[in-house]
């Protein structure tokens, strides 16, 4: 079975004055579909860098990395920001909700920028996606209007909605989730 992120003697590099800083040293890594992986460690060791080269925000300086197959480091600026908006889905620290924008336009907002068309009605996608999270009736309420908790949800359901789509009218999703507590 092909691993959903494959990566090889995976480094990056940054130069900061006069100074190399390796931020990421041969890093091997796989991850198979439906794990679920944790990175941690502490202030400084390569978290940001390494979900940075895995969201296909930055290139490694040296070794190997596959998404779903595809090898990333190959990729032009374009192909990797098709792939971020084919495959990749980002809930931030700080949510990245666009203020101007309600809930549901913030979350149809990634299917704006599919380039295969991949979407006939976004706002019907994203209203259910909304929905999902339990923020049916706040599809018109700005991030301001928001709790923490709510612009989180939102910023969930954005990260789902070019993956993820009922199969059913019960809104099941076909993604796997752990059960709500």
């Amino acid at each position: 079975m092909t691993p959903v992120v494959a990566l090889s003697g995976l480094s990056r590099d940054f130069v900061v004055g006069e100074n190399v800083v390796h931020a990421l040293v041969g890093v091997d890594l796989r991850i198979d579909k439906g794990e679920l992986v944790a990175i941690m460690g502490p202030s400084g060791s390569g978290k940001s860098t390494l979900m940075n080269t895995l969201g296909c925000l930055d290139r490694p300086t040296t070794g190997t990395y596959h998404l779903d197959g595809i090898a990333v480091q190959d990729l032009d600026d374009d192909a990797r920001a098709d792939l971020r908006n084919e495959k990749l889905g980002f809930v931030f620290q700080g949510f990245n909700l666009l203020h101007r924008n309600t809930a549901l336009e913030n979350v149809a907002l990634p299917m704006l920028y599919d380039r295969k068309d991949r979407f006939s009605d976004p706002p019907a996608r994203a209203r259910a996606a909304l929905e999902e999270v339990g923020l049916g009736d706040r599809l018109d309420h700005h991030p301001d209007q928001l709790s923490g908790g709510q612009q989180q949800r939102v910023a969930i359901a954005r990260a789902l909605v070019m993956d993820c789509w009922p199969t059913s009218p019960q809104g099941i999703w076909t993604v796997t989730r752990q059960p709500r507590s």
